[in-house]
């Protein structure tokens, strides 16, 4: 089906340039045009977008307030800014309600590309309340005690920005966040930034002490006393997960690209259970005890409830927000990396031997859970059967140094 892409930019040659852009591509987008953020509003009050594509400096309502006021009224809609500036107050502002940032004059392939990629990333969600829920999330929650060494390593007179890299690396919503920001078009880089450690120094110390003071997309994650979910126990699991696979590219003789996309894949592959615990707290504790109760994987009584597992769910937050295809990959399949189409080693071949090898060594302290199983067929496939027992031992090893 053709994706209907709602265009605003006060510059009627700039919607000129964009309809002839779009005629090349007619029979996968349909787009409207409109001049103001009001006459956006009004436009999408009467008819349903899948995406919109903001220029950010426009009279009256610029692109920051109007994707705002889109993700407050239409969540589901993919939001992607363009901009022509390097104001960094700007782009601090647009970094909770822009899903995405491109560069203005944006080239033809890079828009249609974005477009497509960040449509295609909805097939992986088949519930639309969960699409909105996802969609319309500027941000992750944090760990409390790492947001507070955060704020006081920043407030030091001797604040270190290698200091501030490893604290961010810790956490899920942070890395995610830094990493969808660096990445951006707003920084112009030629290459792609794995690495959260890699991303604060590029940052640098002022901007991450704004987006903590100012923006607001560091927030504090806050459950019910009497919810089964335990964020302590989620954030070591994906530290330990974030390490192993690291160690098993390195292992398997992969380059520093790879070695940091399976460590940031790792981190991040569990993000969709962040999502559900902060957005569908009620139905997720739920879940919970249904899979403890039939001793079934979580991601099994997921599916069963809400059509779709964390997995997937994680995927599709961190694919809107531009994070890249690799990283996607070992997120949105960890659980299953023979749907998948590729065999060859990457971050989903790390994170999935990572992941296992975690839940492994947690049986030791919690004997009754259940217990995961390797995708045995995949690994053969990919080249790692033979040599997955010397994995395990040296697994193990790294485990108990981490824990």
């Amino acid at each position: 089906m053709k994706k209907r892409v709602l265009f605003v930019d006060d510059e009627s040659r700039i919607l000129l340039g964009l309809r002839r852009t779009l005629h090349s591509y007619r029979n996968e987008i349909e787009g409207d045009f409109a001049q103001s953020g009001e006459e956006a509003l009004d436009a999408m009050a009467k008819a349903h977008y899948d995406v919109i594509v903001s220029d950010m400096q426009m009279p009256g309502m610029d692109g920051a307030r109007l994707l705002t006021q889109v993700m407050e009224e239409h969540p589901d809609t993919v939001r992607i800014l363009l901009s022509g500036y390097q104001n960094q107050e700007m782009t601090l502002r647009a970094i909770g309600p822009a899903h995405q940032y491109l560069a203005k004059p944006s080239e033809p392939e890079v828009l249609h590309d974005t477009i497509i990629r960040a449509c295609s990333l909805r097939d992986l969600l088949s519930d639309e309340a969960l699409k909105s829920v996802v969609s319309g999330m500027p941000s992750l929650p944090s760990i409390p005690s790492v947001l507070l060494d955060l704020s006081e390593e920043l407030r030091s007179p001797d604040a270190s920005v290698g200091r501030v890299g490893e604290i961010v690396s810790k956490d899920v919503g942070m890395s995610a966040k830094i990493l969808q920001l660096v990445n951006s078009a707003f920084f112009g880089l030629r290459r792609h930034v794995a690495s959260p450690t890699e991303a604060a120094s590029l940052l640098g110390l002022e901007t991450i002490q704004a987006l903590l003071m100012v923006t607001g997309v560091f927030s504090v994650f806050q459950v019910a006393p009497s919810s089964k979910f335990s964020l302590s126990a989620l954030w070591n699991h994906c530290i330990i997960v974030g390490t192993l696979a690291k160690n098993i590219s390195q292992w398997e003789g992969q380059g520093k690209r790879m070695v940091d996309a399976s460590y940031l894949a790792g981190l991040l592959h569990d993000t969709g259970k962040l999502i559900l615990a902060t957005k569908r707290s009620a139905d997720y504790d739920g879940i919970l005890s249904q899979a403890e109760i039939e001793s079934v994987p979580v991601w099994n009584a997921e599916k069963r409830t809400l059509g779709a597992t964390h997995a997937e769910i994680g995927a599709y937050l961190l694919g809107l927000w531009g994070l890249e295809d690799l990283i996607i990959e070992a997120v949105a399949y960890h659980h299953r990396p023979s749907v998948s189409h590729s065999r060859d080693f990457s971050a989903l071949t790390a994170v999935h031997i990572a992941d296992v090898m975690a839940r492994e060594q947690e049986l030791i302290d919690n004997p009754t859970a259940v217990r995961p199983t390797l995708d045995d067929g995949y690994l053969e496939e990919a080249g790692i059967g033979p040599r997955m027992e010397t994995l395990r031992e040296k697994c193990r090893s790294v485990t108990a140094e981490v824990s």
